[in-house]
């Protein structure tokens, strides 16, 4: 495949793009997703939206009913791409990492960067110093943007890893950005990049150590909502969505801001959106589009918000397995049929779904257009219907890694292998099977159970530590951490405080164990390897009988 000729000036990205023939087969099989050669995201986004739907459309709404307009968006990411460019000395291709909560001026400094031909860097408000730390090493950005209040948080990342003068401080008495957003025109020209320019660089959830960092086009970006959000959830201008998700998430990127500025709608953006208070912001703002976890809808009808919910013309669940059980619980309350889906980081958004009279529950649904997956044995022959295997999926978006030899587990023969188990029927529907590999799923956030295992057996009182996820009812899957205690140390509630005060000190809160036993040694095969699987069944059944644990917490 030959790529595009190049607006990046810094060629970093470019250059770190695994070698072509490690990529996945890319197909552009329907008309929404073949582009022209030269293509910025941001401009499509939203300067094509302010010619097609007017600059006083709302564009993103807050939870006390301030509103910023389409106008306002672009002037304001205007002003962004203005700083960056002409006070920063920002040129295409230099990465910048934005740091921020969710909110208006977070979506103008996303869109600000990629005007002005930046690659952006999301990463998480929850993530510590450490991982930070780790993202910053592997995509050297030129400049940083962070809200005053995580300073402190990542001031020695910062400090080590960004250029004098990179720094744009947001809110506080400091707020450097605002200040000079205030001093420029808001007059702003795209960067003429190509459609193949990378444009946004993300870290998959195991950022301990050398995290993969996968990397998207300008043409990536609309890929997602060409397919998914037109032809699955038929978004028009008259949508108002919402999302418990962090825009540093992909999944929250589409549904809070790549998704409505394609089809013309609104977004409610809070800062830290729980699903509680968007169920209670339903009526008063209109939300019709709500993206969460499986885990989100359940809070919800505890807490007896069913009837917020029969005001929605979607429900979208996603980042775990949507069971049955919930599905109908949601729909028998509300009447709502979830949306179920199935995405990840590789390949930025969901590829495989169905709404309305094509949902089948209890399955995740098919490919989207746009789309194909199969079910693959071990050595990459199609499995027919009713056989389990590993899901592999192509389409116009695929993995491809900066600068890593792991590009070849992720990819084979074409196919980008998810991770996932699945077994797909003869009506071309796939139901989740299982999952194939370390990875924990719990309230739709991703946690790589050995940056949770590196944690804990930091603590000075641990001997040896395996993490899996647990079946919760709750939850879905909580994170339970299997810890053989050092010989001479007494298991006891004050160690388990220990352990998490340190976990809670090093990872974000969603990864830290929500139980933790503990045992005389770790089940190991001849060879010495801790055997996981072991340690997932007794979980599993553990929690099928409800059976306490006398030394769980």
């Amino acid at each position: 495949m030959e790529l595009s000729r190049s607006a990046h000036v810094d060629t970093f990205a470019r250059d770190a793009l695994p070698p072509v023939e490690l990529w996945p087969t890319l197909e552009f099989t329907i008309p929404d997703v073949q582009y022209p050669e030269r293509l910025n995201a941001a401009a499509e986004l939203i300067d094509r939206a302010v010619e097609a739907f007017g600059p006083d459309r709302d564009a993103v709404i807050l939870g006390d009913g301030t509103r910023w307009s389409y106008g306002e968006l672009q002037r304001r990411a205007n002003q962004v791409a203005q700083v960056l460019r002409e006070d920063l000395g920002i040129v295409p291709g230099n990465r910048v990492a934005l740091r921020l909560l969710n909110g208006p001026w977070a979506v103008a400094c996303w869109l600000g960067a990629l005007k002005a031909g930046a690659v952006v860097v999301t990463t998480m408000v929850a993530w510590k110093e450490s991982e930070v730390r780790n993202v910053f090493e592997r995509v050297r950005p030129s400049a940083a943007i962070v809200d005053h209040r995580d300073l402190g948080v990542v001031e020695g990342a910062l400090r080590d890893l960004l250029p004098e003068g990179g720094l744009l401080v947001f809110g506080g008495e400091e707020d450097r950005l605002m200040r000079a957003c205030d001093r420029k025109d808001g007059a702003f020209a795209a960067v003429d990049t190509a459609a193949d320019d990378v444009a946004l660089l993300g870290a998959t959830s195991g950022t301990t150590g050398a995290p993969k960092i996968t990397m998207h086009f300008h043409r990536d970006i609309l890929a997602n909502a060409d397919t998914f959000a037109k032809h699955v959830l038929h978004l028009t201008q008259d949508d108002v969505s919402a999302t418990t998700a962090p825009l540093a998430f992909t999944f929250g990127l589409g549904g809070a801001v790549v998704f409505p500025l394609r089809t013309g709608g609104a977004a409610v953006i809070l800062e830290r959106a729980t699903p509680l208070e968007l169920a209670r912001l339903i009526e008063p703002l209109g939300i019709t589009v709500l993206y969460t976890a499986p885990t989100g809808y359940r809070a919800i009808l505890k807490e007896g918000l069913a009837g917020a919910l029969r005001r929605l013309r979607v429900g979208v669940s996603a980042g775990e397995h949507l069971s049955r059980e919930t599905f109908e619980a949601v729909s028998e309350a509300t009447g709502v049929r979830l949306v179920n889906g199935i995405g990840s980081t590789e390949m930025l958004h969901v590829f495989i779904s169905a709404s309305g009279d094509d949902i089948r529950p209890g399955s995740t649904g098919r490919a989207v257009p746009g789309y194909r997956a199969a079910i693959l044995d071990d050595d990459g022959r199609i499995l027919g219907p009713g056989e389990p295997g590993r899901l592999g999926v192509i389409g116009p978006t695929g993995c491809r890694y900066l600068n890593d030899p792991r590009q070849t587990a992720y990819v084979h023969d074409g196919w980008n292998i998810t991770g996932d188990t699945f077994v797909q029927d003869e009506e071309g529907y796939f139901t989740f099977y299982a999952r194939s590999d370390s990875m924990i799923v719990t309230a739709g956030y991703n946690v790589g159970a050995p940056e949770v295992e590196e944690a804990i057996a930091a603590h000075p009182d641990v001997l040896e530590v395996a993490v899996v996820g647990r079946p919760d009812a709750d939850r879905g899957t909580i994170v339970n951490a299997y810890v053989v205690p050092r010989a001479d140390v007494e298991v006891s509630e004050e160690l388990t405080a220990s352990i998490l005060a340190l976990v809670k000190s090093r990872l974000a809160l969603y990864k830290c164990p929500r139980r933790i036993d503990y045992l005389a040694e770790l089940p190991r095969n001849p060879s010495g390897k801790v055997q996981h699987f072991i340690l997932r069944d007794r979980a599993a059944a553990e929690a099928a009988l409800s059976a306490p644990v006398s030394q769980g917490v």
